[in-house]
């Protein structure tokens, strides 16, 4: 008997450990993983960086209150604004939180100006912001906000429909908040020239954007932000996941007009910030700002993109599109998703559901060609036993 709560729909399958690209079960069994935790373990299972960063950090420091100054957070922030457009950083332990506190820094921006009643944001129906009673309502799904009452604050747009984006823009609207690829929303990629035009409409308007990299971030697409190829300059970015390379981290990206109205008092996290995160993510950002990290990543999933658009030129029946940039990847299905995952894990290929029936894959960032090969092998395979 399980005294967890039923609140997941859990495989039964589990791992006593992992390395690099692969998870070792529990029944002896090795399965290429290539979920990563939901594009969490960016370096994959275990690598030796995390592992040495956590030993040292562990002898000297986990946890100390931010009512103290905290060097390594100090570090981590720097790389982070140096890196990006932000000026200015707070950090949180997940994606969840992030978006909460994005919104929250929204809010009190226009409030700090005198314009206390521009507190709506305005989100994409049926997008994924987080499992937060704010963030649930953010997304508009009424699967995910059934049974929770109401929160107040959010508006929805159409998905790709500019009009009825603008339509819903009122007085009271304080910031557009979208992903500028959309990962549990089927691996949708919002264009380039959609993210300059929201950037437009949000400076014509005088309202702020937010842009949710919490799964397409931290070099998932092949730059550092997914945004970052539209030339975009975004007002507050909520990160995580790939950030803590399996560590709980995230964080609020923004620039200094925004982050002046986060005055003491205005936000905080017991554990956001803590010296043992911070370590990790000196570590994480240490190998991606390698000179050759995200080339690499660019290289490879450019490659194994190529080898699944031929997988689907060849199942012209199973496989409807091949979306994603970078190494988030998805192949939307003519067939039952869920069966087709079922027979890739036994094939010892690890992927997870999305949705509009899109099976998502999301490799470790360092993941090795010869991984990809397998994965190919995989999919090829259970592809036949359609036929």
């Amino acid at each position: 008997m399980s005294f967890l709560a039923k609140n997941y729909n859990r495989k039964k399958i589990s791992f006593k450990s992992g390395k690099g690209s692969y998870l070792y079960a529990s029944n002896g069994k090795k399965y290429l993983d290539f979920v990563q935790g939901i594009a969490v373990n960016c370096l994959g299972h275990a690598h030796p960086k995390l592992i040495k960063t956590i030993k040292d950090q562990s002898k000297k420091l986990w946890h100390v209150s931010n009512a103290f100054q905290i060097p390594e957070g100090e570090k981590l922030a720097k790389k982070l604004c140096q890196k990006t457009f932000a000026n200015y950083v707070m950090f949180q332990n997940s994606g969840a939180e992030a978006t909460e506190a994005a919104i929250k820094v929204a809010r009190r921006y226009f409030y700090s100006i005198g314009k206390p009643n521009k507190t709506r944001i305005l989100c994409v129906k049926n997008s994924f912001h987080g499992r937060t009673l704010a963030a649930i309502f953010a997304s508009g799904s009424k699967k995910m906000t059934e049974g929770f009452g109401h929160i107040s604050g959010f508006d929805h747009f159409v998905f790709g429909n500019h009009k009825s984006l603008k339509k819903k823009i009122t007085k009271n609207t304080a910031a557009i908040m979208i992903e500028p690829i959309m990962g549990e929303g089927g691996i949708k990629v919002i264009p380039d020239w959609c993210l300059k035009e929201l950037r437009k409409i949000c400076n014509k308007k005088k309202i702020l954007l937010i842009l949710d990299e919490v799964q397409c971030g931290i070099g998932r697409a092949g730059d550092f932000f997914a945004f970052e190829r539209s030339k975009v300059k975004p007002d507050i970015v909520p990160i995580a996941k790939g950030i803590g390379g399996g560590f709980p981290l995230g964080a609020v990206l923004m620039t200094k007009k925004v982050a002046k109205s986060m005055i003491p008092g205005s936000h905080g996290s017991t554990f956001g910030g803590n010296p043992l995160a911070m370590s990790i993510g000196n570590a994480v950002l240490d190998q991606i700002f390698k000179k050759t990290f995200l080339t690499n990543v660019k290289k490879i999933s450019k490659y194994f993109y190529q080898e699944l658009i031929q997988i689907k030129m060849d199942n012209p029946k199973i496989i409807e599109e091949v979306r994603g940039v970078g190494l988030l990847i998805g192949l939307k299905l003519f067939i039952d998703q869920k069966k087709f995952i079922q027979k890739l894990e036994d094939n010892k290929l690890l992927t997870i559901k999305a949705a509009e029936n899109v099976v998502r894959i999301l490799p470790p960032l360092n993941v090795k060609k010869s991984e990809i090969d397998l994965a190919i092998k995989i999919i090829k395979k259970v592809c036949k036993e359609y036929k």
